[in-house]
């Protein structure tokens, strides 16, 4: 078993309930265990910038799975909740994004996957989420703390606790 971090992000529909949906599909379909979930974010939009605002959280689980089915089955998780990365925008509109942050230490360098995720420490609207459920963790040898300490968070706040 590894442990992964996984960035959630939405902004079409109703995202908190898509990712409370897709969150028991992470685990059930990895074959894994969920340690941990931030609370959600709303967050400003990156890259760009003429959308509704997103939301944002991260999860820690416990998997069985290699990093690169891991991967593939988020992808099957997004697509699951609509998404369809072959005919959307690039930063644009989604009902869910996926992304595998981290997988345990590996380093992978590969056109289908990459870890660290690359734009890891360029995003504070992962970072914070990622701080809330992992506040001492590093990641490829930098502190996500010291990372997120060099970013602003103008714009990110954390959303109420949903009853």
């Amino acid at each position: 078993m590894a442990e992964a971090l996984i960035a959630l992000g939405g902004n079409v529909g109703d995202v908190r309930a898509t990712f409370d949906k897709a969150i028991a599909n992470i685990y059930g379909m990895t074959q894994g265990e969920l340690l941990a979930r931030s609370s959600d974010y709303a967050t400003p939009p990156w890259g760009e910038t003429q959308q509704d605002r997103f939301v944002n959280a991260c999860v820690a689980i416990d998997t069985a799975l290699d990093p690169h089915a891991l991967l593939f089955t988020l992808h099957k998780i997004e697509k699951r909740f609509g998404r369809d990365r072959a005919q959307e925008r690039r930063w644009g509109p989604r009902t869910l994004d996926l992304d595998l942050i981290a997988y345990a230490d590996a380093a992978i360098d590969r056109p289908d996957l990459k870890l660290p995720h690359p734009r890891l420490f360029e995003r504070a609207f992962v970072l914070v989420p990622l701080v809330e459920i992992r506040p001492d963790a590093t990641i490829g040898g930098r502190s996500l703390k010291d990372a997120l300490a060099g970013l602003s968070t103008d714009g990110i706040e954390r959303l109420p606790d949903r009853v």
